[in-house]
């Protein structure tokens, strides 16, 4: 089963971290990205700041765009990971590896794949 692991933490934590906080972060990503490339990532992307986005609803076939997150809140989301796991069990082990599960937390959901027709 496909599962999307969202990656939420204090994006004001890493806004301005101190040279030493940087580095041991890196380091325990270097470490993670290491170990899950072995397990096939199928996706792994970090996003830009809450700052840079936009919200888009339609509402009465209208556009209505809002700059930054939809709601005010400290944890943001801040990556994705999508894996290919036998099970949640082994979803589970992997989203404790995540650094930033120390200090965020992690969303893991089944990823909904269509049937084979209709691919």
């Amino acid at each position: 089963m496909r599962y999307m692991f969202m990656v939420y933490d204090d994006e004001t934590r890493w806004t301005q971290p101190s040279p030493e906080e940087m580095a041991k972060l890196i380091e325990e990503f270097n470490a993670f990205h290491a170990e899950i490339v072995q397990r096939g990532v199928i996706i792994a992307e970090r996003l830009h700041p809450t700052a840079t986005a936009t919200t888009l609803r339609i509402r009465s076939s209208q556009r209505l765009m809002t700059d930054g997150p939809f709601a005010e809140t400290k944890e943001q989301l801040g990556g994705v990971y999508v894996f290919e796991c036998k099970d949640l069990d082994e979803a589970l082990d992997i989203a404790a590896k995540i650094p930033t599960a120390k200090t965020g937390s992690i969303e893991i959901r089944p990823v909904f794949l269509p049937p084979d027709d209709m691919q």
